[in-house]
């Protein structure tokens, strides 16, 4: 029984460890986004999250635009070019 309680107790550990994410936490990524949101990033630090993990796709904020056209070379095939 001991082993069982040992083995859960080490999974637990595994499975609530932080992943490769470079980010202080989740949280931070999931702030930035809200910032975003909410008009755009607020600190370089929220700016640096966004350009290493995205924003969330419709977030209408002139820095995620930004970040969306910035490696492509022209318009999308399915936008209208502006004028």
């Amino acid at each position: 029984m001991s082993r069982l309680v040992v083995a859960a107790g080490l999974a637990m550990a595994v499975a609530l460890s932080p992943v490769a994410v470079n980010a202080q936490t989740m949280w931070d990524v999931e702030n930035a986004r809200a910032n975003a949101r909410a008009g755009g990033p607020i600190s370089e630090y929220d700016a640096d999250i966004l350009r290493q993990y995205g924003c969330l796709s419709g977030t209408n904020s002139a820095f995620c635009r930004k970040l969306d056209h910035q490696d492509e070379r022209g318009p999308r095939r399915y936008e209208r070019p502006r004028r």
